[in-house]
């Protein structure tokens, strides 16, 4: 399952809930909001996951609002499908993205300096900018924004010289350009993936490995979101899921939405929230909270 399906799987199961526990008018029209800003399906992916199906259903909603912003959702998912259709059937050109996908990687460049003494400024605030790097290495200025991006992320908390970290960066991306066929949405979403994990501060691991190469370019764009947290976060997981099955087994009070609950993940205020005794009777009930808009999920006594 590629992982534009999972995001829009997951959206829609928000949605479809929201929709069945009778969420306010407010909180569906703003998960249909957020699947007009930063969903772009294929026609492929759309009858995959019947999403177009239940959006449309909306058209027709009670609710004015809610109908339009379905409405709304529908109208650029066509065009978007219409627009897929109509590059398919143009002739391939030398330009095309098509034949950008399978064009050989830039070659490495070092710097200017051919700097390879370890990197003795502030690790934290490592960038491109700050080390004076030149990320134009092709002709295109999203691939270099990524590569860009990927430099700021290894770069953090990394003592390896310039030229070096500047390398594995055009590396990954190149790999990243080939797996997800070009300049594409998921490619984008990716390069900005690899990036949030390499900046996690007790994920250092992560891009230690990559820049030692025990994990490779090639697999390193396709891990999933679980492989590249670190052990302690998926340790956490693991307990959370465990509190999640021990929590099934106790009374439970109906969930609530909440508009004061902030998710740390998305920062939306569309937060369903139970409450149980899952320890003494002395001790404070636990919380259990799960965003309507991401999915997220944690708990807090």
């Amino acid at each position: 399952m590629s992982s534009e399906q999972r995001e829009l799987e997951s959206r829609i199961k928000a949605l479809h809930k929201s929709q069945t526990e009778k969420a306010p008018a407010t909180t569906i029209i703003s998960l249909l909001e957020g699947l007009k800003k930063d969903i772009r399906p294929t026609e492929e992916l759309l009858r995959t996951t019947k999403a177009g199906l239940l959006v449309g259903k909306l058209r027709g909603h009670a609710n004015k609002d809610i109908g339009k912003a379905a409405n709304d959702v529908v109208g650029k998912w066509r065009k978007i499908v219409e627009e897929e259709k109509k590059a398919k059937s143009r002739p391939r050109d030398s330009s095309s993205p098509a034949s950008m996908a399978v064009s050989p990687a830039p070659k490495p460049a070092p710097l200017a300096n051919g700097s390879k003494k370890a990197y003795e400024g502030n690790t934290e605030t490592r960038k491109f900018t700050t080390d004076k790097v030149d990320i134009k290495r092709t002709d295109s200025q999203v691939r270099n924004n990524c590569i860009g991006v990927l430099y700021n992320g290894l770069a953090y908390r990394s003592t390896e010289p310039e030229d070096t970290v500047l390398n594995k960066a055009m590396a990954v991306e190149a790999a990243a350009y080939k797996a997800y066929k070009g300049e594409t949405q998921a490619y984008k979403e990716k390069v900005r993936s690899l990036f949030q994990n390499l900046k996690i501060k007790n994920n250092l691991d992560l891009g230690r490995n990559v820049m030692s190469g025990a994990i490779t370019p090639d697999k390193f764009v396709v891990m999933t979101s679980k492989q590249l947290q670190s052990a302690e976060q998926r340790k956490a997981d693991a307990e959370l899921e465990k509190e999640n099955l021990k929590k099934a087994q106790v009374p439970m009070a109906e969930k609530s939405i909440s508009d004061s609950l902030e998710c740390s993940g998305c920062k939306k205020k569309m937060v369903s929230y139970s409450q149980a005794q899952t320890r003494s009777a002395d001790e404070p009930m636990t919380t259990f909270c799960e965003c309507m808009n991401c999915g997220k999920r944690w708990k807090f006594s």
